[in-house]
């Protein structure tokens, strides 16, 4: 009788201590869902007047049955460092050299590091400023490699603290935020790698940390002359990448380093950065306006929502995932716009092989939900990826760009990720737009070489796994894109 009464008050103590768990994780989770946004954080400035807008692309490609590998972004960073005479400011994602092979990759991170401390021996004095994400020191099991020695010259170099942020993965990250992330990350790794598997041992705690699936995605760079928006990194593996950048002038500088100085805010390493002392007075035919995480998502679907009939709507992309933009795309090819998907198939990530998610289950259901309206065609990846992130809408009078960091997936979009977006707006005779317009033609068409595949050369491949899987991920939550 006792034994029996005792058991029962062992049950019901472990019942309400379950009780009181769940009640104190779902707070958990819910709050960093929902809970207020970092002052600065998805920013959104006036629009500009401009006269010009540089745009940059990286291509590799086939032609004759030989790889070609056409560079432009890297080197007009170079120059733009090279140029600068009072400041630089990069926000850069992934900032390292870790390969599997090495010598196959283009030294993308030596030449930046170099080109950056010999801007700093020949002006001790200007500022330069490198902001980037854990991800490059393996959420700090190692030294960041390429990072350290601009440090020892005098760059200021800061680590985004990204746990102010919202979780995209809240059920992991509920559990991480209560246990695992009060013992930190740095210490001796033994646990391979996720990224290299010959480089620097990861600590398990890493390896918590890294399922948070959350970053400094942006990729930019402001001088006191220009600014650039790419959706490139300075990452050798990513050296044959196909990417997309835009470089602008004039006062919306100063907004960037608004932007940057929020997440500056929000790290251990806090200081001012430098004003834009430039021209105040900027005026042209094309508007530009700079956006990061949700204003990006906001501009995204308005600008779907306004394609009437007879519209293009162009995108280049490495993920397409998020559902209002999907649902966005579907319904403006129901209205008659014409819609022209040129998307990455998904074969690779961070060097490793990718199982075609999200794209593919996404471009059957788009195809799908419009009758076959809507057109598709694959970038012809080898090993590398194609990688851009931008949207062009036209009309016969005017057009739209949208291009960043941004992946137009939920995670890159919806306040969870940092990222860096330009749009540009204006009539669609101005060169930049004329320039897009025919670098999507070239690769769509497969004008000089060849870019892209038809749809069925990936799709016809897509498993009744793939499509579960993906399912699976829409409701959970925990994906990698």
């Amino acid at each position: 009788m006792v034994q029996r009464k005792k058991r029962k008050w062992w049950m019901k103590k472990r019942w309400i201590g379950l009780a009181i768990f769940l009640l104190i994780y779902t707070a958990v989770v819910t709050y960093h869902q929902y809970k207020p946004l970092p002052e600065g954080v998805s920013y959104e400035s006036k629009y500009y007047e401009v006269e010009d807008i540089q745009f940059y692309r990286d291509l590799t490609y086939t032609l004759n049955q030989k790889q070609v590998v056409d560079q432009e972004i890297f080197d007009r960073i170079g120059q733009m460092i090279e140029s600068s005479e009072e400041f630089i400011v990069i926000d850069m994602f992934m900032m390292n050299g870790l390969v599997k092979e090495e010598g196959k990759f283009p030294p993308l991170s030596d030449n930046l590091m170099n080109k950056l401390i010999l801007k700093k021996e020949n002006h001790p004095e200007m500022e330069i400023v490198f902001i980037t994400d854990h991800v490059n020191t393996g959420y700090s099991s190692y030294e960041g490699e390429w990072l350290e020695p601009m440090r020892q010259a005098g760059i200021d170099i800061v680590f985004t603290e990204l746990n102010p942020l919202r979780d995209p993965t809240p059920l992991y990250s509920g559990l991480w935020r209560m246990g695992a992330q009060w013992f930190g990350q740095e210490g001796d790794g033994s646990v391979r790698n996720a990224f290299v598997p010959d480089g620097p041992k990861m600590t398990v705690r890493s390896y918590l940390q890294l399922m948070n699936v959350k970053a400094n995605h942006r990729k930019m760079i402001i001088t006191d002359e220009s600014a650039m928006i790419s959706s490139g990194n300075a990452h050798d593996e990513s050296g044959f990448h196909s990417n997309v950048a835009f470089e602008v002038s004039g006062p919306i500088i100063q907004d960037m380093l608004n932007a940057e100085q929020a997440v500056i805010n929000l790290s251990e390493h806090q200081f001012t950065l430098p004003k834009y002392n430039g021209a105040n007075d900027s005026k042209g035919d094309l508007t530009i306006q700079y956006v990061t995480e949700g204003k990006t998502w906001t501009q995204i679907l308005e600008t779907l929502n306004d394609a009437q009939s007879e519209d293009e709507i162009w995108l280049a992309m490495f993920y397409l995932a998020d559902r209002s933009v999907v649902e966005g795309l579907t319904d403006a090819a129901n209205r008659g716009a014409n819609v022209f998907l040129l998307l990455d198939p998904n074969e690779t990530a961070f060097g490793n092989d990718k199982t075609g998610l999200p794209n593919r289950p996404v471009v059957n259901e788009i195809i799908e939900n419009t009758n076959g309206f809507v057109q598709v065609r694959w970038y012809n990846v080898t090993e590398e990826q194609f990688h851009p992130k931008m949207m062009l809408v036209k009309n016969q009078d005017k057009a739209t760009i949208i291009s960043g960091s941004a992946n137009f997936t939920k995670r890159n979009l919806v306040d969870y990720n940092l990222e860096s977006n330009l749009i540009v707006r204006g009539p669609i005779d101005e060169e930049v737009m004329q320039e897009v317009d025919g670098y999507f033609s070239t690769l769509w068409n497969n004008d000089g070489g060849s870019y892209t595949v038809g749809v069925t050369e990936y799709q016809d491949t897509l498993s009744f796994w793939q499509r579960g899987i993906y399912a699976l991920q829409k409701f959970f939550g925990f994906t990698t894109y």
